[in-house]
């Protein structure tokens, strides 16, 4: 298979690593030419994604910024073969899947939307890894009305990356549920760092704070764009977080054991229902 990748952050340069590790032919894009040639160096890559190369492709992988994806597919959808298929690996659909869908009707190339649920707080190509799709899920956007035989086809341009399952969903779902499963984690972990109480924790901290803390080293450009594409998802989920916050706060000055205690069993609860079982202190 001759792979092009956009972008050799994280995503791109851990996909690069898969791919070539797969024996696909591998041919790569960045906004700096020094990173694409540390990922041929490496042996990462094969060559330079550009107007000779992207004819050549049976799949392009988008793995930069929402609108830096956009852009990218608007600027050299004509060398697009109809023949090959492009995935997005981006955090938020709606916007993005309107616009590339429109774009590859147009052009008669594939485009799917795909968001490959994997990654570390690290970013930059120094951090990739060739595993590190590798059980893990990856959601993905097809366009409507779409076959077993097509959703098979994506699957097998996928392979390379070993992902344990994928899930097909719409760009609303998408948006919908990972307001909850990840934005709102990377919002509420970076504002509660931001306690003064924070520079005094050394000696007094275990695993819920590490755990809570974790994607607060986060990358402030990329999840800016993020936030805004999905604003409407992501205060919904914070105002929700907002009122129950308020109930416990209640309770804690109304110095209200029974309300405090019937709150944090009913966290538990769900917890239970949603996640399983399983107990952590710490």
């Amino acid at each position: 298979m001759i792979v092009g990748i956009v972008g050799l952050g994280l995503i791109g340069g851990s996909m690069a690593k898969a791919y070539k590790a797969a024996d696909c032919t591998v041919y790569v894009a960045n906004r700096t030419r020094q990173t694409a040639d540390f990922a041929m160096l490496a042996g990462a890559a094969d060559g330079i994604l550009d107007e000779s190369t992207i004819p050549r492709c049976e799949l392009i992988l988008l793995t930069v910024y929402p609108q830096s994806s956009i852009d990218w597919l608007e600027e050299h959808q004509t060398l697009i073969a109809k023949t090959a298929t492009v995935i997005d690996c981006c955090g938020v659909k709606r916007v993005l899947c309107e616009k590339c869908f429109a774009i590859a009707a147009k052009q008669g190339f594939e485009f799917v939307g795909g968001h490959p649920m994997a990654g570390t707080q690290f970013s930059g190509f120094k951090y990739s890894d060739g595993n590190l799709f590798r059980g893990a899920p990856m959601v993905i956007v097809p366009k409507k009305n779409v076959d077993m035989a097509y959703l098979e086809n994506v699957k097998r341009l996928l392979a390379p990356a070993k992902f344990g399952q994928i899930s097909v969903t719409t760009a609303e779902e998408h948006d919908r549920l990972i307001a909850f499963t990840s934005q709102m984690a990377h919002v509420v972990s970076n504002a509660f760092i931001k306690s003064p109480t924070a520079r005094l924790h050394r000696g007094f901290s275990a695993g819920s704070y590490k755990d809570l803390t974790r994607v607060a080293w986060l990358n402030e450009r990329m999840w800016t764009e993020l936030f805004l594409d999905n604003r409407d998802n992501l205060i919904f989920e914070l105002d929700t977080f907002i009122n129950e916050l308020e109930k416990y706060k209640q309770a804690l000055q109304e110095q209200d054991a029974d309300r405090l205690k019937a709150l944090l069993a009913e966290g538990r609860i769900i917890k239970e229902e949603v996640d399983g079982g399983g107990k952590g202190n710490g």
